[in-house]
């Protein structure tokens, strides 16, 4: 198979730069076996492009257009069938809002005369032919189309069935199968449908996806086909999981509006392109997202089938995959927002004032040689004077005369800005939080040397911290450097720093209790966000 594979980008597609090496379309020059494709290419879930494979097929002769395509198919299917088309109030646009466009029952016959008129006129006939009858313009079609425009530009042929495995009876295009082949590499599928597509004019089709694997053929024209992982559905706004559309994006592709949609700016660094010309298929594995741009007068089909995922769910299971996933897909949030960026310095990350700011800081309490500030490194006493900092601002009085400790340590800051749950669009919590960045910033056995200090040096600052400061993303990353300090120390040094630590506490178990309670707020957060970011619910936190 590896000879047959293409691994150059080609000419007129693009790759997004955000878009993981592993998620991009394999190319193939040449089909692989049937057992090359269930072993290797269908397993990965990741789209492929097959060369002119539909070549030698009969309908990539006879269908075509542009060397008397159109008559053949109207001899085929005959003038008596009729077809379900799609007819869009959006232009050249079809949304899968139900709102946006309807199905209509139209002869086949005069959807093909449609686009001889349609041929006709881009290859410069006059109307006059078509007043003096040598050029028909179908009037049933004209009618319908007559509140959008003059012409037939928004009717497309959208999923007309040549095979149902569900209802025979709708397959109104059957005949056509005998223009078609089953792909070397598909053999031994069992076919949910095969769907005929055609439209005259250019048209574009919203950005969605579909719950089955599919196999795109373009068989005249030209498709472009942008693509992109379910992984990516954040910046795409899916619809609501309970509307009646929710396989397709919310984010108008002709004029997004990035006001409300403020994630989807980054939709295209994630996105993959691929043009096919006739002859050419793209395998399109079940949940990716894709968006198409169909040229003039394109014809394709497409085979469906389900995945090995899908056929080996046992339905009596489907609540614990549900809970599964989400775990999973909230464990990856979390991580996401306490991970440390690459880019993220201790001066320029935070708040934190310049080094000789701090020193001069902690200068004013006359600090002794033999202070337990003196062995922290440069950078934690920089983050200890910005924790101590913060705690000053929050109190609002900073005590110029105690030399030993900040005065009115144990004001309280404002709780309601602390449990307030961020907009789903928030960049992230993280940003939000100045004493969660500071801790984040201090590497773990530093942070456990700071914390130490405090308790000897700042132990009231420390307890207004913990007890009233410290958010739920501070929270998280604070017992996440917990683990990482027990990984780096040993049974005797972990028994001896949560003592010291959590007897600065009048009450031990009220400190724990805010740092577990700050730990499920931020999940419930991640939880909210991972809800309406990928099915587009919203849900209050229970009381």
């Amino acid at each position: 198979m590896g000879a047959g594979m293409q691994e150059a980008a080609e000419e007129g597609e693009f790759v997004g730069a955000r878009l993981d090496a592993g998620l991009r379309a394999a190319r193939f020059a040449s089909p692989p076996s049937a057992d090359e494709f269930g072993n290797e290419v269908e397993p990965k879930n990741v789209p492929a492009v097959f060369r002119g494979v539909a070549k030698g097929w009969a309908a990539s002769t006879r269908w075509d257009p542009l060397h008397g395509g159109l008559d053949y198919l109207l001899e085929k299917v005959g003038r008596d069938v009729d077809v379900e088309a799609m007819m869009s109030n959006t232009g050249h646009v079809f949304y899968g809002d139900l709102r946006s466009h309807e199905r209509v029952s139209v002869p086949f016959s005069t959807f093909i005369h449609s686009c001889k008129s349609y041929l006709s006129r881009t290859n410069g006939a006059s109307d006059t032919f078509i007043d003096q009858g040598i050029l028909e313009e179908p009037t049933c079609l004209r009618e319908m189309c007559s509140s959008n425009s003059e012409n037939s530009e928004q009717v497309y042929l959208a999923q007309v069935s040549i095979m149902n495995a569900e209802n025979k009876e709708r397959c109104s295009l059957e005949v056509l199968k005998e223009d078609i082949q089953e792909p070397i590499f598909l053999r031994g599928k069992s076919f949910s449908s095969i769907n005929f597509w055609m439209n005259g004019s250019h048209l574009r089709s919203s950005t969605h996806y579909d719950p089955h694997h599919n196999l795109l053929c373009v068989l005249a024209g030209c498709k472009k086909v942008t693509l992109w992982p379910p992984s990516a559905s954040p910046f795409l706004y899916p619809m609501p999981v309970y509307g009646e559309a929710s396989n397709h994006s919310s984010v108008s592709i002709e004029e997004p509006d990035y006001s409300s949609y403020t994630r989807a700016r980054y939709m295209q660094e994630y996105s993959e392109r691929v043009v096919l010309n006739c002859g050419d298929v793209l395998f399109i594995p079940e949940g990716w997202y894709h968006q198409v741009d169909s040229d003039d007068l394109t014809i394709a089909i497409n085979f469906w089938w389900k995945s090995r995922i899908m056929t080996q769910m046992s339905e009596h299971m489907d609540a614990y995959y549900l809970r599964r996933i989400l775990s999973r897909l909230v464990d990856k949030e979390m991580d996401t927002m306490v991970q440390r960026s690459p880019f993220c310095r201790l001066g320029d990350c935070t708040n934190i004032q310049p080094m000789d700011k701090a020193l001069t800081g902690f200068h004013l309490f006359n600090l002794q040689k033999d202070s337990p500030l003196q062995t922290l490194e440069p950078s934690t006493l920089q983050a200890l004077y910005e924790l101590v900092s913060l705690v000053h601002d929050s109190a609002e009085v900073v005590s110029q005369n105690d030399r030993t400790e900040p005065a009115s340590e144990s004001t309280s800051s404002n709780q309601g800005d602390k449990t307030k749950i961020a907009a789903p669009d928030d960049l992230s919590l993280l940003d939000k939080d100045p004493v969660a960045k500071t801790i984040l910033s201090v590497e773990p056995l530093e942070l456990r040397s700071m914390m130490l200090a405090m308790v000897r040096t700042f132990p009231r600052t420390l307890e207004t911290l913990v007890l009233n400061m410290l958010g739920p993303v501070g929270a998280e990353i604070l017992t996440r450097k917990f683990d990482e300090i027990d990984q780096l120390t040993t049974k005797e040094e972990q028994a001896e720093f949560y003592k010291t630590f959590y007897s600065v506490f009048e009450d031990q178990y009220a400190a724990m209790d805010v740092l577990l309670n700050g730990k499920e707020l931020f999940s419930f957060q991640v939880f909210q966000n991972v809800l309406d970011r990928y099915l587009r619910v919203h849900v209050d936190r229970p009381s």
